[in-house]
């Protein structure tokens, strides 16, 4: 049963009427980048015993917009100051030459100087900006991924929004 079906059915049981739900926040990936994007970060999580994330379209809308913005500056990474509280993480390589997963697993590759603590005292390296975005994908209290991809100037950028937002001092990854 998906979750379109399970929300009706716990409607019908509650016997609640004009009731108004919003499905487009929280949904199942409706497209083949979302879900190979997402099955990607859901491996990771899954190597540390950490609960699936979901997909949220608010959050890809708002990484969308961000993607655009770089890639119209052709590629040049720059955190965004107005994220609404929620995590990110950047990426950028020559367009055409990464497929969805390589992307993201380039994030993942930080695991091998991940070392589990309380961040920042989570790299092996001694620098917690070595294993910052795979510590964010894998944050246990994150529950929530949006992405998005844009071109521009030879080069695509991937977007991931996170929330909440991991990466927060003195706070065990998982």
């Amino acid at each position: 049963m998906n979750l379109t079906q399970r929300l009706l059915t716990a409607i019908a049981v509650l016997g609640l009427t004009n009731v108004t739900v919003n499905l487009t926040a929280v949904a199942q990936p409706a497209n083949d980048f979302a879900q190979r994007v997402l099955a990607v970060h859901n491996q990771y999580r899954a190597e540390v015993n950490v609960p699936d994330a979901r997909w949220s379209n608010t959050l890809a809308q708002d990484a969308q917009q961000w993607a655009d913005t770089l890639a119209a500056r052709g590629g040049d990474l720059e955190h965004s100051r107005n994220r609404n509280g929620a995590g990110e993480n950047l990426w950028a390589g020559s367009a055409g030459g990464f497929s969805y997963e390589d992307m993201v697993n380039g994030w993942g590759e930080e695991k091998q100087y991940f070392m589990a603590g309380k961040f920042p005292d989570v790299s092996t390296t001694g620098s917690w900006s070595d294993v910052g975005h795979y510590t964010q994908m894998i944050w246990r209290d994150t529950t929530d991924v949006g992405c998005a991809i844009a071109s521009g100037g030879g080069m695509d950028v991937l977007v991931c929004r996170y929330s909440p937002a991991g990466n927060y001092q003195g706070e065990s990854v998982y």
